[in-house]
Protein backbone atom coordinates (compact mmCIF):
# COMPACT_ATOMS: atom_id res chain seq x y z
CA UNK A 1 0.00 0.00 0.00
CA UNK A 2 0.94 3.52 -0.79
CA UNK A 3 1.07 6.25 1.99
CA UNK A 4 -0.12 9.83 0.94
CA UNK A 5 1.86 12.17 1.77
CA UNK A 6 0.40 15.33 3.28
CA UNK A 7 2.23 18.26 3.07
CA UNK A 8 1.07 21.47 5.38
CA UNK A 9 1.79 25.36 5.04
CA UNK A 10 0.79 28.09 2.72
CA UNK A 11 1.83 28.29 -1.27
CA UNK A 12 3.15 31.23 -2.24
CA UNK A 13 0.31 32.76 -3.96
CA UNK A 14 -1.17 32.24 -0.80
CA UNK A 15 0.97 34.66 0.84
CA UNK A 16 1.32 37.27 -2.31
CA UNK A 17 -2.48 37.26 -1.77
CA UNK A 18 -2.43 38.17 1.63
CA UNK A 19 0.41 40.22 1.58
CA UNK A 20 -1.65 42.12 -1.39
CA UNK A 21 -5.12 42.53 0.29
CA UNK A 22 -3.81 44.04 3.70
CA UNK A 23 -1.73 46.39 1.64
CA UNK A 24 -5.08 47.51 0.24
CA UNK A 25 -6.65 47.65 3.92
CA UNK A 26 -3.82 50.06 4.65
CA UNK A 27 -4.40 52.27 1.86
CA UNK A 28 -7.74 52.52 2.65
CA UNK A 29 -8.06 52.45 6.35
CA UNK A 30 -4.70 54.06 7.49
CA UNK A 31 -6.49 57.91 6.50
CA UNK A 32 -9.02 57.29 8.42
CA UNK A 33 -7.80 56.79 11.77
CA UNK A 34 -8.27 59.95 14.14
CA UNK A 35 -4.83 61.30 15.50
CA UNK A 36 -6.73 63.84 17.35
CA UNK A 37 -6.67 62.75 20.16
CA UNK A 38 -2.89 61.93 19.90
CA UNK A 39 -2.32 65.88 19.22
CA UNK A 40 -4.50 66.66 22.11
CA UNK A 41 -2.84 64.41 24.38
CA UNK A 42 0.81 65.73 23.09
CA UNK A 43 -0.13 69.33 23.75
CA UNK A 44 -1.36 68.42 27.28
CA UNK A 45 1.89 66.88 27.69
CA UNK A 46 4.03 69.92 26.46
CA UNK A 47 1.53 72.38 28.85
CA UNK A 48 2.12 70.24 31.94
CA UNK A 49 6.33 70.39 30.73
CA UNK A 50 6.00 74.44 29.85
CA UNK A 51 4.51 74.84 33.39
CA UNK A 52 6.97 72.14 35.37
CA UNK A 53 9.90 74.22 33.31
CA UNK A 54 8.66 77.88 34.48
CA UNK A 55 8.23 76.89 37.75
CA UNK A 56 11.78 75.34 38.37
CA UNK A 57 13.14 78.57 36.63
CA UNK A 58 11.90 80.33 38.72
CA UNK A 59 13.08 78.46 41.44
CA UNK A 60 16.66 78.52 40.07
CA UNK A 61 16.68 81.92 38.85
CA UNK A 62 15.09 83.88 42.16
CA UNK A 63 13.39 85.82 39.57
CA UNK A 64 9.21 85.99 38.48
CA UNK A 65 8.20 83.72 35.74
CA UNK A 66 5.39 84.66 33.67
CA UNK A 67 2.88 82.35 32.17
CA UNK A 68 0.66 83.91 29.59
CA UNK A 69 -2.11 81.38 28.18
CA UNK A 70 -4.36 82.13 25.05
CA UNK A 71 -7.07 79.92 24.07
CA UNK A 72 -4.61 77.56 22.09
CA UNK A 73 -0.83 78.59 23.04
CA UNK A 74 1.18 79.12 26.13
CA UNK A 75 4.09 81.81 26.41
CA UNK A 76 6.62 82.32 29.13
CA UNK A 77 8.75 85.51 29.70
CA UNK A 78 11.16 86.41 32.94
CA UNK A 79 11.02 89.55 35.04
CA UNK A 80 14.57 91.21 34.30
CA UNK A 81 15.48 92.15 38.24
CA UNK A 82 15.04 89.63 40.92
CA UNK A 83 12.19 90.96 43.51
CA UNK A 84 10.29 92.73 40.68
CA UNK A 85 7.10 91.09 40.07
CA UNK A 86 5.97 93.16 36.91
CA UNK A 87 4.64 90.89 34.02
CA UNK A 88 5.72 89.97 31.13
CA UNK A 89 9.14 90.46 31.12
CA UNK A 90 11.94 89.43 28.73
CA UNK A 91 11.05 86.25 26.74
CA UNK A 92 11.98 82.59 28.12
CA UNK A 93 12.80 79.86 25.97
CA UNK A 94 10.80 76.93 27.20
CA UNK A 95 12.24 73.42 27.52
CA UNK A 96 13.60 71.92 24.18
CA UNK A 97 13.73 76.25 23.19
CA UNK A 98 10.18 76.77 22.15
CA UNK A 99 8.51 79.60 22.88
CA UNK A 100 5.29 79.79 22.86
CA UNK A 101 3.82 75.87 22.91
CA UNK A 102 1.00 75.76 20.20
CA UNK A 103 -0.88 72.52 19.13
CA UNK A 104 0.57 71.17 15.89
CA UNK A 105 -3.08 70.45 15.02
CA UNK A 106 -6.26 72.28 14.07
CA UNK A 107 -9.07 71.57 16.82
CA UNK A 108 -6.79 71.08 19.54
CA UNK A 109 -7.15 73.80 22.11
CA UNK A 110 -7.00 74.49 26.06
CA UNK A 111 -10.87 73.65 27.49
CA UNK A 112 -11.66 77.46 28.56
CA UNK A 113 -8.72 79.80 28.53
CA UNK A 114 -6.91 79.50 32.24
CA UNK A 115 -5.70 82.95 33.55
CA UNK A 116 -2.48 83.80 33.45
CA UNK A 117 -0.36 82.76 36.31
CA UNK A 118 3.45 83.63 37.44
CA UNK A 119 5.85 81.96 39.72
CA UNK A 120 7.23 83.39 42.22
CA UNK A 121 11.13 83.37 43.54
CA UNK A 122 9.63 80.45 45.49
CA UNK A 123 8.22 78.93 42.68
CA UNK A 124 4.58 79.43 44.07
CA UNK A 125 2.33 80.58 41.43
CA UNK A 126 -0.30 83.20 41.69
CA UNK A 127 -3.69 81.46 41.27
CA UNK A 128 -4.25 78.07 41.62
CA UNK A 129 -4.61 76.15 38.08
CA UNK A 130 -6.89 73.29 36.62
CA UNK A 131 -6.30 72.92 32.98
CA UNK A 132 -7.79 70.85 30.44
CA UNK A 133 -6.73 70.13 26.36
CA UNK A 134 -9.91 69.82 24.16
CA UNK A 135 -9.95 68.24 20.76
CA UNK A 136 -12.63 69.57 18.37
CA UNK A 137 -14.54 70.80 21.46
CA UNK A 138 -14.51 67.56 23.65
CA UNK A 139 -11.83 67.43 26.75
CA UNK A 140 -9.53 64.87 27.09
CA UNK A 141 -9.97 62.89 30.53
CA UNK A 142 -6.72 64.30 31.97
CA UNK A 143 -6.06 67.70 33.81
CA UNK A 144 -3.39 69.27 34.87
CA UNK A 145 -3.38 70.94 38.32
CA UNK A 146 -1.04 73.71 39.90
CA UNK A 147 -1.39 74.09 43.39
CA UNK A 148 -1.66 76.76 45.74
CA UNK A 149 1.25 77.43 47.89
CA UNK A 150 3.39 75.10 46.52
CA UNK A 151 3.45 75.76 42.76
CA UNK A 152 3.21 71.87 42.34
CA UNK A 153 2.29 71.01 39.24
CA UNK A 154 1.09 67.40 38.14
CA UNK A 155 -2.01 65.26 36.36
Amino acid sequence: MRKLKCHSGFTLIELVMVIVLLGVLAVFVAPRINTADFDARGFHDETLAFLRYAQKTAIAQRRTVCVVVTLNSATLSVVAAPGNTACPGGALAGPGGRNPIVPRSAGVAYQAQPANLFFDSLGQPSVPQVIQVASGGVAIPQTITVQAGTGYVHE
